[in-house]
């Protein structure tokens, strides 16, 4: 990265650490955010997706640290319903083809308001949900409108380690990073 990109991703970060502080809901497209955005199908029509092992620490890590992870993707088939129970993610809504209609149910199942949400996204259609959450954040290779409105836009590109990278800022501001990395991790969850 080259310093003066490197020096801006730093000032912009550190001046989004109070509201990342805050932040207590992270809310996850899956195309293009968790995974590379590519689909692949098998021979007899179902769908396979790859996601990236460090995102899915990532997620536990959050979970650990008390925050809740949603999932939330327009897209259906199967391979994120089975990555969400793996993960142990209470709410995964897919087929969601209005994602205000799905943060809104979301915000009132959990007593949320809008400034506690970060949404991490890759393209247009997550521009929409803007005004009702806290954080907009959009992945490295997100599509260019994304990327100029976005509070920030992540290093990484989606399903290579976007949603880890989120992971390691959220506990940084939270002073829980360095003991991780002293200390290493176990899984705690129950």
């Amino acid at each position: 990265m080259r310093p003066l990109r490197r020096w801006w991703w730093r000032l912009r970060w550190w001046r989004l650490s109070g509201r990342l502080a805050g932040i207590s809901v992270v809310v996850l497209d899956v195309d293009g955010v968790l995974t590379d955005g590519g689909l692949w199908y098998g021979p007899q029509g179902e769908l396979t997706k790859r996601f990236d092992v460090r995102d899915g620490l990532g997620i536990r890590l959050l979970q650990q640290a008390g925050l809740e992870v949603v999932f939330l993707s327009g897209g259906r088939g199967g391979a994120t319903e089975v990555r969400a129970q793996q993960l142990g993610i209470q709410h995964c809504f897919v087929g969601a083809k209005d994602k205000l209609v799905a943060l809104a149910d979301l915000q009132q199942r959990l007593g949320v308001a809008d400034a506690q949400i970060a949404f991490v996204g890759d393209d247009v259609n997550d521009l929409a949900v803007q005004g009702m959450v806290g954080l907009l954040l959009a992945t490295a290779d997100a599509a260019a409108p994304l990327r100029r409105r976005a509070d920030a836009v992540l290093l990484r590109p989606g399903g290579s380690g976007a949603v880890r990278e989120l992971a390691e800022r959220l506990l940084q501001v939270r002073g829980q990073w360095a003991e991780l990395c002293r200390t290493g991790w176990r899984d705690r969850n129950d």
